[in-house]
C-alpha cells in the first residue's frame, strides 16, 4: 500500500490551563500545565500513522531535548524519520498554548527549526518511494510546500494541504493542489464568505472549489461541507459530543481523512470518518 508523506512542521507544545485566556496586560492564575508533542505536520502524521497508513515525515529539529522527544514520538508510533534533518546550533519548534475553561484556546508558535528545513532536496528519489499522497501544512515556508508539491505532481502524487494557519498560496502553489482542506476561518480568508453554519461552509467550498479540484470546510460545531469539481456539493453535521478541549480536533480530522482516501474511500467516506474521528479527539483530554 502507498503511504502518505507529510511535510511539515514539529513543535514541543506547553499547555497551560487557565479560566480564561489573558487580555492585553493581564496576568491570569493558571490552573495546570502539560508538555506535549505537537506541530500540524507531526500531529497530522501521527494521527495518520494510528489511522492505518503508512507514514514518512520530512521536516527538521534542533540538536535539544526537544529534537529528540519529537523524534521518539513520531518513532513510537511507526512513523518513519529518515527525512527528518537534525540540525546543530538551533532550538526545535515549540509553542505555548492557553487553554480556556471552555475548552478553546489560543496559541503562540515560534517555529525555529521548521524555518530551516531545506526545500532543495525534494528531486531525491529515495523521499518519494512508494508515497501515494503529499500532506502539507502552513507552518514551514512556502518554498519548502512548493518545491514538494511540485515534485509529487511530477511523479503524479496526490497533493492535500490543510491550509493552516490561514495565509495567501502563491498561484504556483495553488496550481499543484488536489485537495484543499481549510477550517471555517482560513476559508473566509480565502473565499471571502463569512463561515457561521453549514450553508456558509458549502458556499465557501463551492467557491475554492473554482480554484481547487476538491475541498472540504470544516465549520467547528456546524459540521462539515466538502465539494468536488464536478460541482456537488454536500454537507455532514457535527457528531454530537460533550466538549472538553478543541485542541488538535484539526490535525486528528487531517490524520484520518488522508488515511481514509489512501485506503481508497470515497470523499464523503473519508469526511464522514475524520468527522467521527474529530469527535472522539475533542470529547477526551489526554
Amino acid at each position: 500500500m502507498k503511504k502518505i508523506l507529510v511535510v511539515g512542521s514539529l513543535h514541543y507544545d506547553i499547555m497551560v490551563d487557565a479560566h480564561h485566556r489573558p487580555e492585553k496586560g493581564e496576568t491570569v492564575i493558571g490552573t495546570g500545565c502539560s508538555y506535549k508533542f505537537g506541530g500540524k505536520g507531526g500531529n497530522q502524521a501521527v494521527s495518520a500513522a494510528k489511522s492505518g497508513v503508512g507514514v514518512k515525515f520530512l521536516g527538521a529539529v534542533g540538536t535539544d531535548d526537544s529534537g529528540k522527544f519529537l523524534l521518539s514520538v513520531l518513532q513510537n508510533n511507526s512513523v518513519d524519520t529518515k527525512f527528518v534533518e537534525v540540525i546543530d546550533g538551533i532550538a526545535s519548534g515549540m509553542s505555548v498554548a492557553t487553554m480556556d475553561a471552555e475548552g478553546d484556546y489560543g496559541a503562540v508558535v515560534v517555529s525555529n527549526a521548521n524555518l530551516r528545513i531545506n526545500p532543495n532536496q525534494f528531486d531525491n528519489d529515495d523521499i518519494w518511494a512508494d508515497v501515494g499522497m503529499l500532506l502539507l501544512q502552513n507552518e514551514v515556508p512556502e518554498l519548502v510546500n512548493l518545491n514538494a508539491a511540485k515534485e509529487a505532481k511530477k511523479r503524479n502524487i496526490t497533493v492535500c494541504i490543510n491550509a493552516a494557519p490561514a495565509k495567501e498560496l502563491s498561484p504556483a502553489l495553488q496550481a499543484c493542489i488536489d485537495v484543499l482542506v481549510v477550517n471555517g476561518v482560513e476559508a473566509r480568508d480565502m473565499s471571502g464568505i463569512t463561515v457561521d453554519g453549514l450553508k456558509t461552509a458549502s458556499e465557501a467550498a463551492l467557491k475554492l472549489n473554482q480554484t481547487f479540484p476538491v475541498v472540504v470546510v470544516t465549520a467547528g460545531e456546524h459540521g462539515v461541507a466538502f465539494s468536488e469539481s464536478n460541482g456537488t456539493c454536500n454537507s455532514l453535521p457535527a457528531e454530537k459530543v460533550e466538549l472538553v478541549s478543541t485542541h488538535g480536533a484539526g490535525d486528528c480530522f487531517m490524520g484520518m481523512f488522508c488515511a481514509s482516501m489512501m485506503n481508497g474511500c470515497s470523499l464523503e467516506e473519508s469526511v464522514s470518518k475524520a468527522n467521527k474521528a474529530a469527535a472522539i479527539h475533542v470529547s477526551r483530554k489526554d
